[in-house]
């Protein structure tokens, strides 16, 4: 049991204990809030119940704090139960039970941390996708990042998860990528040909025209250009896609589903089944030539094209079918999306479709991540991608770093705009946080080595040795990352998990500058077994934040 729910357990109990016994009158509870206090000289954690209570029931909050106290089960967790004020009631955990649960981050080892849920919940979570029209850049980094760090997290809180990269290959964007391609295609090959007006002028078109020829030479010249385009087209996509998959690997970022929007939907028909079901619904209306989704029914501001004058499906009309097919099709419980800023307006209809097609919109989340701005010195360098003048994820990571990039972005809250400070994130020292943490693991592992070397079986080391308050600190530190995990599966908060880490750090780097771990002093040595097994089971804490970071654990620096 997470110590949370155990600390509310118990003031459960001591409720129900007073309400027995007369002292408060009966009634339902409200719900019990447990915090970790920001000072430690307020306990380990704290609720605010008699608060919480006092409206109801008409008793000061302090007469309920002391109250409840006396009452509250003996735990072998707690040691000390006190009241504060203006009515709260703070926990000390008991040394001994602390030092003890060492045991299960060595038992548990790769999966310390991990939830059991009840109830089984499939949450599909999709993210960074975008048209295959060209290499990504930073703000695709920063959803990668951010996306495959919370399925890995949602894994650990106990839910089913499964990634999914949406190929949105149709539609106006493709169709000027296939015109841009060809045009620069025929260009070098010494024919004049204009590119599209929207047409994408970056010089990856241009590779990619080069590498066309050099494997099909002027084949598609003398072809009649509808089918010239559609053919080199399918070539240019072929190749975008092997190159977005290449970029996102090169960020550690890997997908379960790769859903093809033309292979998924339209070819089979889900796009005019789901139109379909919402005019049962009642939800579609034909007027000015096209078709409209009522979404004012549902409260919106106004309603919303799905197919225009020219029978053309709108992207919005595409993507409620998209989101037909996992809820209905599919059958996800739970669904999220992690977007980019330039949906924002998307998410208020994308949910009102939702509830338009019977699903609850509460089961559809939606993340927005906001820009990013390269800081390379004094000089900030924002991304372009139709005029090529942008750097791109793989520029990035080749500069500084896979675990760089997914530290700093995972770093800040999506819903922040960010600057991406390339000078600190190559910087060896403890001003770079990605250095700071990675460097405490290394420092551990350096360490066991020698303990390995010196055949040091630390094993059985007594764990009731450990009593220096560093020790302590190192332990409580530690045994909170189940919870933190807990708490990440509800709130999406994945920003947490790298500050945890930077704490971790510095909890592991004072205690080793409080405590010598290993010493040649004979009366010593079953306080330096002890020391071991603590820093034996920091290894693992540390080794798990950076694997559900998905960021390498360095043994040397």
């Amino acid at each position: 049991m997470l110590l949370k729910h155990l600390i509310a357990k118990l003031a459960i109990q001591a409720v129900e204990s007073a309400q027995e016994n007369g002292s408060l009158p009966a009634g339902p509870l409200p719900e019990i809030e447990v915090e970790r206090p920001q000072h430690s000289d307020h306990g380990d954690f704290a609720i605010s119940l008699p608060l919480r209570l006092t409206r109801s029931v008409g008793i000061n909050p302090m007469v309920i704090a002391q109250l409840l106290v006396p009452l509250i089960p003996k735990n072998d967790a707690v040691s000390e139960v006190r009241v504060a004020s203006p009515g709260f009631i703070n926990f000390v955990l008991n040394p001994s039970w602390l030092q003890k649960e060492l045991n299960s981050i060595i038992q548990e080892s790769d999966s310390f941390g991990n939830i059991k849920r009840d109830v089984n919940e499939r949450i599909q979570l999709e993210f960074a996708s975008v048209n295959p029209t060209g290499p990504l850049h930073v703000g695709h980094a920063r959803t990668a990042v951010l996306g495959s760090v919370l399925s890995n997290l949602l894994a650990a809180a106990g839910f089913e998860v499964s990634t999914e990269y949406y190929i949105n290959d149709a539609g106006t964007q493709m169709d000027n990528f296939y015109k841009s391609l060809y045009a620069r295609y025929m260009q070098e090959l010494g024919h004049q040909t204009d590119m599209p007006e929207s047409g994408y002028i970056g010089s990856y078109i241009t590779d990619l025209a080069k590498e066309v020829i050099t494997k099909n030479q002027n084949r598609f010249v003398e072809m009649p250009e509808e089918k010239a385009v559609a053919q080199i087209g399918a070539l240019g996509l072929k190749k975008m896609l092997s190159i977005i998959r290449k970029d996102l690997e090169s960020v550690n970022v890997n997908f379960d589903v790769w859903f093809s929007e033309t292979d998924e939907l339209h070819k089979k028909g889900e796009p005019d089944a789901t139109l379909n079901e919402l005019k049962k619904a009642g939800y579609i209306v034909n007027r000015e030539g096209a078709t409209w989704f009522e979404s004012t029914k549902l409260g919106e501001e106004r309603d919303n094209v799905l197919i225009r004058s020219t029978g053309e499906p709108t992207y919005f009309a595409l993507d409620i079918a998209y989101h037909s097919n996992k809820f209905l099709t599919r059958g996800f419980d739970r669904v999220i999306n992690i977007w980019g800023a330039d949906h924002q307006g998307h998410v208020s209809r994308m949910k009102a479709a939702v509830s338009a097609i019977g699903v609850d919109p509460e089961r559809l989340q939606i993340i927005i991540s906001q820009l990013v701005a390269l800081k390379h010195g004094d000089e900030v360098v924002r991304a372009s991608k139709r005029t090529g003048e942008m750097i791109t994820m793989r520029d990035l990571v080749d500069e500084v770093g896979a675990d760089a990039c997914r530290f700093f972005f995972l770093s800040r809250t999506p819903e922040s705009q960010m600057e991406f400070d390339m000078e600190l994130a190559k910087k060896e020292s403890a001003d770079n946080p990605v250095y700071y943490v990675q460097y405490a693991h290394a420092r551990i592992a350096g360490i066991m080595n020698l303990a390995n070397q010196n055949s040091l079986d630390y094993t059985s080391g007594d764990v009731g040795l450990l009593t220096h308050s560093a020790e302590i600190a190192l332990i409580k530190k530690m045994l909170a990352l189940p919870e933190l995990i807990d708490h990440i599966g509800d709130s999406m908060e994945a920003h947490l998990l790298p500050k945890y880490a930077t704490e971790l750090a510095a909890a592991f780097h004072w205690f080793y500058q409080q405590c010598r771990v290993v010493s040649e002093i004979p009366d010593e040595f079953a306080l330096t077994m002890a020391r071991l097994k603590l820093v034996e089971c920091c290894r693992i804490v540390f080794a798990r934040c950076l694997s559900l970071m998905g960021m390498s654990a360095p043994e040397k620096m």
